[in-house]
């Protein structure tokens, strides 16, 4: 796979996530979203969790094998990095605060997205034979 391809198939689904997050974010709080407790944090959970299963896609061609696990803390790293940049993003907007328990939710989000990524890696796709087809849909996954 040639460095543009893997740049637009696994990078830009990353850069997409994180524009839209930032554009969501640039928005003043909208009075009209009914205030069930816990809702925000969750929300920052399931984005933050696509977000780092997104990351570790795309990191983990490059850390493969013994290396596997480092690209798992990378992408929760760099994931939560973003979290906090967001939250300091949102304390210039009218009406938006940043929170610690919503970059704790990003966090977490973030560690459940990478695990889940792994366990679906491996329990559907480590089985197979490597030259199988179900492997090379792995490759794109």
């Amino acid at each position: 796979m040639n460095r543009h391809h893997h740049l637009i198939f696994y990078w830009l689904p990353v850069f997409v996530f994180w524009g839209l997050i930032f554009f969501q974010s640039s928005f003043p709080a909208s009075e009209s979203i009914p205030a069930l407790p816990f809702m925000d944090k969750l929300l920052h959970f399931i984005a933050y969790a696509f977000l780092g299963a997104m990351m570790l896609r795309a990191l983990r061609l490059r850390f493969s094998g013994n290396r596997f696990m480092l690209g798992m803390m990378l992408s929760i790293g760099l994931s939560t990095l973003y979290g906090i940049s967001d939250e300091f993003h949102q304390s210039f907007v009218p009406t938006r605060s940043a929170e610690l328990a919503d970059v704790t939710a990003d966090m977490l989000g973030s560690i459940f997205g990478v695990f889940l990524y792994r366990y679906a890696l491996n329990r559907y796709f480590s089985s197979y034979p490597y030259h199988s087809r179900l492997d090379k849909v792995a490759n794109y996954i």
